[in-house]
């Protein structure tokens, strides 16, 4: 966003970490914490005014359902664990776009939010029930708030990312079998990076987008719509 000429706020729960960032980009940090209630509405108010509102917050814990999520291999009951997921990845994401929405339809002068969501918005995989349940639900919010705030030339789109390799997954990725299970999986054979979901960010929060509205993009490699086939062409 920087790079295209925005003024940007960074906002984490880790606010220490972000100075660097932010003195880099000739931005500002706030501090900013998803399960806390009070701490979303003051970081809406440090923000000040927002034209643009990236909702990139979310975090997973793997683990099997039964009903509801339960994991064994975690010392955390199910229901702690479901409502620490649910609350980062949907509740506080929505509590905040409330507000920041709110104040752009006061100013009157439009906007454009961003949601994060996840390419399991379309795709089933196993021992993420809870993750994709908030992102379906965080597509669907974009939706609806598309409908509610375009009357106020609010912009509302979500990007749904595939595999994107990132310190939080570096890991997993490092087994052979995860990788070879990936390559049949989507036609552009690489895992995607973070640079791979800015531009599209960007564009969306462009006067390019404005005539796109309530849209859930998958940017997956192709993970949602194609797939490696491995019987061979027949020969000519």
């Amino acid at each position: 966003m920087h790079a295209a000429g925005a003024n940007v706020v960074l906002a984490a729960r880790s606010k220490d970490k972000l100075e660097a960032l932010a003195k880099e980009l000739n931005g500002r940090a706030i501090e900013l914490d998803m399960t806390s209630s009070a701490s979303i509405q003051n970081a809406a108010r440090e923000a000040g005014d927002v034209d643009i509102l990236a909702n990139v917050a979310g975090m997973n814990i793997r683990g099997q359902t039964q009903g509801v999520y339960f994991s064994k291999s975690r010392q955390d009951n199910g229901l702690f664990v479901l409502a620490l997921i649910m609350q980062t990845n949907l509740h506080g994401l929505s509590e905040l776009t409330q507000l920041v929405g709110k104040a752009m339809i006061t100013r009157g002068k439009g906007g454009k939010i961003v949601n994060i969501g996840s390419f399991t918005t379309f795709t089933g995989l196993p021992y993420v029930s809870v993750y994709a349940m908030t992102k379906g639900a965080v597509g669907q919010l974009t939706k609806v708030l598309a409908a509610e705030w375009a009357p106020y030339d609010i912009q509302v789109n979500c990007i749904a990312p595939g595999f994107i390799l990132t310190d939080l997954n570096r890991a997993m990725w490092q087994s052979e079998a995860m990788d070879e299970w990936r390559k049949g999986m989507q036609a552009i054979d690489r895992l995607g990076t973070p640079e791979d979901i800015a531009p599209v960010a960007v564009f969306l929060a462009s006067p390019a987008a404005n005539y796109i509205n309530g849209q859930v993009i998958a940017v997956d490699g192709g993970a949602t719509t194609t797939a490696k086939w491995p019987v061979p062409p027949p020969s000519a």
